[in-house]
């Protein structure tokens, strides 16, 4: 059933740390991108960064309200922070410091949330370079785990054996998926108050695919709306030793959630074969993932909130 949209305007939620080379583009972005959106508020929440992020924020034109967590707080508890001064009732969109929307993209995100069914609306991303960025997934898995390993992501991906579809035909076309990588998504209003909080225990990484897994649950769909589009820079994780093995960490973290512990072994295993040979000649972000994959459970530890002994380069990608 399609309803129609709420009088009150989304929040617009960004979550920075140590973000000034990106923000200014991405708010330089939103008047383009919230076209035929009325009303709307945008709320920076700045995980304490130690750069210029907070005062661009503060002085640029569009006027963003900046909420300082006070310390590095992590990607979800950031989220939490801002939805929590807003109406129980709005719609959210969040976005990574490094977005920057295209034109008209906002309205047609909210327009798909206007259907009762759709918790989540995603958008089709590219890459800094023009190419499409293949931010679908399909819900992780052991099998999954294993053909990248064995195959290298991009190769499985291509198969259809892992986590990542990279179909151009998927792309394409407005459908349901499983999850889609979190750098834009748009947050339905009245699912927030069913499917509750961000899960802040994960502290950055998979933290998308557990809300985005708790959403299919309720009954509720993650809609992908091609129409809609934008940029991401992103792929930090990719050659930052920290990061990398944090997502590990949080991989098997979340697989051990919602699967007995053979099954979590498994996926280590497959985890530990993938990295381990790409780590003999690769860069040390995949020794990095190795290490995390051997004792995930370090990891997640050493970044819970308040623990003030987890790195401070961490930043969301």
């Amino acid at each position: 059933m399609i309803q129609p949209p709420s009088d009150l305007g989304p929040a617009i939620i960004i979550v920075t740390y140590n973000s000034a080379p990106v923000l200014s583009g991405l708010l330089d972005s939103l008047p383009a991108g919230l076209e035929g959106v009325k009303q709307f508020q945008t709320i920076v929440v700045d995980n304490d960064s130690q750069d210029s992020s907070v005062h661009i924020a503060l002085t640029h034109p569009t006027r963003p309200r900046v909420i300082r967590m006070g310390r590095n707080a992590g990607y979800a508890a950031a989220i939490n922070a801002a939805a929590a001064t807003v109406s129980p009732i709005t719609d959210l969109l969040i976005l990574n410091p490094d977005v920057r929307l295209f034109p008209g993209g906002v309205r047609l995100l909210l327009d798909r949330l206007a259907d009762s069914s759709v918790g989540i609306a995603v958008p089709r991303i590219f890459e800094a370079n023009g190419e499409i960025s293949w931010t679908i997934r399909r819900e992780p898995s052991v099998g999954a785990a294993w053909a990248e390993a064995v195959l290298g992501g991009t190769l499985a991906a291509r198969l259809g054996a892992g986590d990542m579809v990279c179909d151009p035909a998927v792309y394409d076309r407005d459908g349901l998926i499983d999850w889609a990588t979190g750098a834009i998504l748009a947050v339905s209003g009245r699912m927030r108050a069913i499917v509750g909080e961000w899960d802040e225990s994960f502290f950055l990484y998979m933290e998308e695919v557990d809300y985005m897994r708790r959403v299919r649950e309720c009954g509720l769909s993650v809609a992908y709306v091609p129409d809609a589009r934008a940029m991401h820079i992103g792929g930090e994780y990719r050659e930052n030793p920290r990061l990398r093995a944090l997502l590990t960490a949080n991989r098997i973290r979340y697989h051990r959630r919602h699967h007995g512990p053979i099954s979590t072994a498994a996926l280590r295993l497959g985890i530990i074969l993938g990295e381990g040979m790409r780590a003999l000649r690769g860069p040390p972000a995949h020794r990095a993932a190795v290490r995390a994959a051997l004792r995930p459970w370090e990891w997640p530890a050493a970044y819970q909130p308040g623990n003030q002994s987890r790195p401070a380069d961490l930043a969301p990608s």
